[in-house]
């Protein structure tokens, strides 16, 4: 019966301290609260991963809240039409604060990267045109590159953010280690692509 007893207390023990690895693990996850009304009002959905469908769980989006992390939200399902970056912090109101014309309908979760930072843009689309390889931020293609447009990418290391015009203005798309082949494909129709930053951990 000893032998039994302490069984039990050391099965409780190794209960109870898995339990706090999994809470401060779930403390350590990105996390993004999305809210109904502005202000933090109405009905809330928390996330911690990519979404392909807010809709789904709230009638509409005009609030959030970035506990940890980084986000990219879109305006539209299924990661499409105008995206927006948002790191930790609050935005109670962020239609009028970051000139969004509709409510967040997805979302996707950027995560850390501490490594190298590996890109090629092209030109034109399918890896057409001419090519330049970036390693750091660039605030205007045309200018280091010679490049008046870019319709194509291979993201090989890094998460990068891509900007409509010079010195990282206008508005943006996300892309993470993958192929690009057209942009135009992305819901990004009529953009230009002029600089480029890399999505560091000084962001987090």
């Amino acid at each position: 019966m000893a032998t039994n007893r302490a069984t039990i207390r050391v099965n409780h023990g190794f209960t109870l301290t898995k339990r706090k690895q999994q809470e401060s693990t779930k403390r350590s996850l990105p996390q993004i609260v999305f809210y109904e009304e502005r202000n933090f009002q109405g009905r809330s959905y928390e996330c911690m991963s990519d979404c392909p469908d807010v809709s789904s769980y709230l009638s509409r989006c005009q609030s959030c809240r970035v506990e940890r992390g980084c986000f990219m939200v879109y305006e539209r399902n299924n990661y499409m039409g105008n995206q927006y970056f948002m790191r930790r912090g609050e935005y109670a109101d962020y239609m009028s604060m970051m000139g969004m014309s509709d409510s967040i309908k997805s979302c996707r979760m950027i995560p850390m990267h501490r490594g190298s930072f590996r890109m090629k843009i092209y030109e034109r689309e399918n890896f057409g045109g001419q090519m330049s390889e970036l390693m750091d931020d660039c605030d205007n293609v045309m200018d280091r590159y010679r490049m008046s447009n870019c319709m194509s990418c291979h993201v090989s290391d890094g998460h990068w953010l891509m900007y409509e015009q010079p010195q990282y203005r206008g508005r943006m798309m996300y892309v993470r280690p993958g192929e690009y082949r057209n942009f135009m494909n992305m819901g990004s129709s009529g953009m230009r692509f002029m600089s480029m930053k890399r999505i560091s951990d000084s962001c987090y």
